[in-house]
Protein backbone atom coordinates (compact mmCIF):
# COMPACT_ATOMS: atom_id res chain seq x y z
CA UNK A 1 0.00 0.00 0.00
CA UNK A 2 1.41 3.40 -1.02
CA UNK A 3 1.28 6.52 1.39
CA UNK A 4 -1.34 8.20 -0.77
CA UNK A 5 -3.27 4.80 -0.64
CA UNK A 6 -2.92 4.82 2.82
CA UNK A 7 -4.09 8.39 3.46
CA UNK A 8 -7.24 7.86 1.71
CA UNK A 9 -8.32 4.85 3.55
CA UNK A 10 -7.28 7.03 7.07
CA UNK A 11 -9.78 9.68 5.54
CA UNK A 12 -12.76 7.00 4.62
CA UNK A 13 -12.25 5.89 8.05
CA UNK A 14 -12.94 9.45 9.85
CA UNK A 15 -15.82 9.79 7.47
CA UNK A 16 -17.53 6.80 7.82
CA UNK A 17 -16.96 7.47 12.08
CA UNK A 18 -18.11 10.68 11.32
CA UNK A 19 -21.62 9.50 9.85
CA UNK A 20 -21.75 6.75 13.03
CA UNK A 21 -21.88 9.78 15.81
CA UNK A 22 -24.35 11.93 13.66
CA UNK A 23 -26.35 9.04 13.97
CA UNK A 24 -25.50 7.82 17.37
CA UNK A 25 -26.31 11.97 18.01
CA UNK A 26 -30.15 11.55 16.68
CA UNK A 27 -30.65 8.36 18.53
CA UNK A 28 -29.71 10.46 21.92
CA UNK A 29 -32.05 13.19 20.47
CA UNK A 30 -34.77 11.30 19.93
CA UNK A 31 -34.46 8.38 23.08
CA UNK A 32 -37.49 9.87 25.02
CA UNK A 33 -40.23 9.92 21.85
CA UNK A 34 -43.27 8.06 22.35
CA UNK A 35 -45.64 6.83 20.08
CA UNK A 36 -48.75 9.37 19.40
CA UNK A 37 -51.67 8.72 17.70
CA UNK A 38 -50.93 6.89 14.62
CA UNK A 39 -46.84 7.67 14.22
CA UNK A 40 -44.86 4.88 16.12
CA UNK A 41 -41.76 6.09 18.39
CA UNK A 42 -38.67 6.85 16.73
CA UNK A 43 -37.21 3.55 16.07
CA UNK A 44 -32.96 3.51 16.54
CA UNK A 45 -30.86 3.50 14.12
CA UNK A 46 -27.64 1.52 13.55
CA UNK A 47 -24.95 1.96 10.77
CA UNK A 48 -23.20 -0.81 8.71
CA UNK A 49 -19.95 -0.27 7.44
CA UNK A 50 -17.78 -2.68 5.25
CA UNK A 51 -14.23 -2.55 4.65
CA UNK A 52 -12.36 -2.92 1.44
CA UNK A 53 -9.38 -2.15 -0.61
CA UNK A 54 -10.29 1.29 -0.52
CA UNK A 55 -11.15 2.25 2.54
CA UNK A 56 -13.98 1.73 4.90
CA UNK A 57 -17.85 3.14 3.33
CA UNK A 58 -21.57 3.33 4.91
CA UNK A 59 -23.35 0.28 4.00
CA UNK A 60 -26.43 1.21 4.78
CA UNK A 61 -28.17 2.82 7.85
CA UNK A 62 -31.12 0.55 9.24
CA UNK A 63 -33.78 0.92 11.56
CA UNK A 64 -32.88 -1.07 14.90
CA UNK A 65 -36.46 -3.66 15.03
CA UNK A 66 -36.05 -4.84 18.81
CA UNK A 67 -39.48 -3.91 20.56
CA UNK A 68 -39.97 -0.90 21.57
CA UNK A 69 -39.64 0.19 25.58
CA UNK A 70 -43.52 -0.15 26.90
CA UNK A 71 -44.69 1.91 30.33
CA UNK A 72 -47.54 0.85 32.33
CA UNK A 73 -49.02 4.80 32.14
CA UNK A 74 -53.25 4.38 32.12
CA UNK A 75 -53.20 8.66 32.00
CA UNK A 76 -51.64 8.96 28.98
CA UNK A 77 -53.35 10.60 26.37
CA UNK A 78 -51.30 8.30 23.89
CA UNK A 79 -52.05 5.30 26.10
CA UNK A 80 -52.98 1.97 24.14
CA UNK A 81 -56.03 -0.06 25.05
CA UNK A 82 -54.52 -1.72 28.44
CA UNK A 83 -52.79 1.80 29.56
CA UNK A 84 -49.26 1.22 27.76
CA UNK A 85 -46.84 4.03 26.31
CA UNK A 86 -44.76 2.84 24.27
CA UNK A 87 -41.49 4.77 24.05
CA UNK A 88 -38.36 4.54 21.94
CA UNK A 89 -36.03 2.04 21.86
CA UNK A 90 -32.92 3.74 22.26
CA UNK A 91 -30.86 2.68 25.22
CA UNK A 92 -28.80 6.06 26.56
CA UNK A 93 -25.68 4.41 27.77
CA UNK A 94 -25.51 1.95 24.84
CA UNK A 95 -25.95 5.31 22.37
CA UNK A 96 -22.80 7.09 25.00
CA UNK A 97 -20.72 3.65 24.64
CA UNK A 98 -20.43 3.57 20.92
CA UNK A 99 -19.89 7.72 20.92
CA UNK A 100 -17.01 7.00 22.54
CA UNK A 101 -15.91 3.77 19.99
CA UNK A 102 -16.80 6.32 17.21
CA UNK A 103 -14.69 9.38 18.91
CA UNK A 104 -11.40 6.40 19.51
CA UNK A 105 -12.15 5.44 16.21
CA UNK A 106 -11.90 8.75 14.31
CA UNK A 107 -9.07 10.14 16.46
CA UNK A 108 -7.06 6.90 15.38
CA UNK A 109 -7.67 7.44 11.84
CA UNK A 110 -5.87 10.84 12.08
CA UNK A 111 -3.34 9.24 14.19
CA UNK A 112 -2.62 7.23 10.89
CA UNK A 113 -3.10 9.78 8.68
CA UNK A 114 -0.98 12.65 10.19
CA UNK A 115 1.76 9.41 10.89
CA UNK A 116 1.73 9.04 6.99
CA UNK A 117 1.56 12.67 6.10
CA UNK A 118 4.32 12.85 8.10
CA UNK A 119 6.52 9.94 6.21
CA UNK A 120 5.81 11.87 2.92
CA UNK A 121 7.32 15.23 4.18
CA UNK A 122 10.47 13.86 5.29
CA UNK A 123 10.45 11.90 1.62
CA UNK A 124 10.23 14.76 0.01
CA UNK A 125 12.56 16.31 2.26
CA UNK A 126 15.15 13.82 1.71
CA UNK A 127 15.15 15.55 -2.06
CA UNK A 128 16.22 19.06 -0.33
CA UNK A 129 19.65 20.49 -0.39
Amino acid sequence: MTLSQSMRVSATGMSAERTRMDVISVNIANANSMRTGSQDAYRRRNVELAGGPDGVRVVRIAEDQNPLRQVYDPGNPFRDANGFVYYSNVNPIQEMVDMLAAGRSYEANIAAFNTAKSMVQAALGIGRV
